[in-house]
């Protein structure tokens, strides 16, 4: 019994390392139309399913390499105490729409509510690759 505990408490900890050796940065939501993405393939047909997709930001864009590339994301804080428990992943395939993008990653309305209780608010994140 004590072995299994002591398994468990590796892998518990190996699953959430991963994103201690994440980036640090912001969220926004936003709302559709997904269509007319800057990534090729993408079309209110081929994006992911349930949602869980992101347009990145001019930190992560990479002049497009950032297309297709999923990232594990978790809420840090925002006001009001937004943060849900849990980590989501996302998949990129859109570039923010606004030339002056104020966030790192802009994740679909359905991703976004996975880990923010708040739609409106800009959130703290940590994200990896």
């Amino acid at each position: 019994m004590r072995l299994y505990v002591e398994v468990l408490l590796v892998v518990s900890f190996c699953s959430n390392a991963l994103l201690v050796m994440g980036e640090i940065g912001t969220a926004r939501s936003y709302d559709p139309p997904y269509l007319s993405t800057k990534c090729p393939g993408y079309d209110n047909g081929n994006l992911p399913v349930g949602g869980m997709f992101a347009a990145a930001g001019n930190l992560v864009w990479d002049n497009g390499a950032a297309c297709g590339r999923k990232y594990q994301v978790t809420c840090l804080s925002g006001p009001n105490r937004p943060c849900k428990e849990g980590i989501i992943t996302v998949e990129v395939v859109d570039r923010c729409r606004n030339g002056a993008c104020y966030a790192t990653l802009v994740l679909a309305k359905n991703a976004y509510n996975a880990i923010s209780k708040n739609l409106k608010a800009k959130i703290n994140i940590e994200y990896a690759q």
